[in-house]
């Protein structure tokens, strides 16, 4: 596609709880890019995501989408330009999924969502409308909840943990539709993980964070080059050792 998702830029951003959760990070995230955040937990990983929709604001710093000011106009007006999927995935128990997926706009007074169009992005049937999320797998639900948010044609999307709780086959294969699906409709794309492997498999470039400051910055095969310090090594390594046992144990 011709048309791109934004820039993000980090600039002195820093949150503060008992300690330093994002300690003055500084970085620039590229239109159109799929970038990895990862590192291990209390690493400021989520906190650094979620204060580009500003479910966190810094306490000093600014984070800019296309040169604005995050924090400059109302956070739920924000939200509406912003894909969010997490874990958890919340969708309504009590909607179907076309309601699911159609509440954004709804809410905005935009028009209404192409639901059949929005399934289709995300390779799910368009009878699946009428179902209720009970009704789903789990994998099924994690479509439904992309499709949600990119029911307001939002150009960039956060992920938190987008695909961990579920099972490693389901994973692989809803994390390769999305880097698909990224490709197609030219989104930016900054996802949290945990999962090295998932980062070097999906991401353009993957940012890795240890102490609330980012310690590596480098392209998949720059990490696995061992380019990229100390910490990426040590998460690079943990992945090729899991490999490394599984190919011992076909011998």
């Amino acid at each position: 596609m011709d048309e791109t998702g934004p820039d993000i830029r980090f600039e002195g951003v820093t949150k503060r709880y008992a300690g330093a959760a994002v300690s003055d990070v500084d970085c620039a995230i590229a239109a159109g890019s799929f970038v990895a955040l990862v590192g291990g937990s209390g690493a400021g990983k989520s906190t650094l995501l979620r204060m580009v929709n500003r479910l966190v604001e810094p306490d000093s710093g600014r984070v800019l989408i296309e040169g604005a000011d995050v924090a400059e106009g109302a956070a739920h007006l924000l939200r509406r330009r912003i894909g969010y999927v997490f874990q958890s995935i919340g969708l309504m128990p009590h909607m179907s999924v076309a309601e699911n997926i159609g509440l954004v706009p709804r809410l905005a007074g935009d028009a209404p969502a192409d639901v059949a169009a929005l399934l289709e992005m995300v390779e799910l049937p368009a009878a699946y409308a009428v179902r209720a999320p009970s009704a789903l797998s789990g994998g099924e639900r994690q479509r439904v909840g992309v499709a949600r948010a990119l029911a307001t044609g939002a150009k960039l999307m956060l992920l938190d943990e987008p695909f961990g709780a579920l099972d490693p086959v389901t994973r692989d294969a809803i994390g390769r539709r999305y880097r698909a699906l990224h490709e197609r409709l030219g989104l930016t794309s900054l996802m949290v993980t945990h999962d090295m492997a998932e980062a070097l498999l999906l991401a353009d470039r993957i940012l890795v964070m240890a102490k609330g400051r980012i310690v590596g910055d480098a392209t998949p095969a720059e990490m696995l080059a061992g380019r990229a310090g100390e910490e990426a090594s040590a998460l690079v390594a943990v992945a090729a050792r899991q490999a490394e046992r599984i190919e011992a144990l076909k011998a």
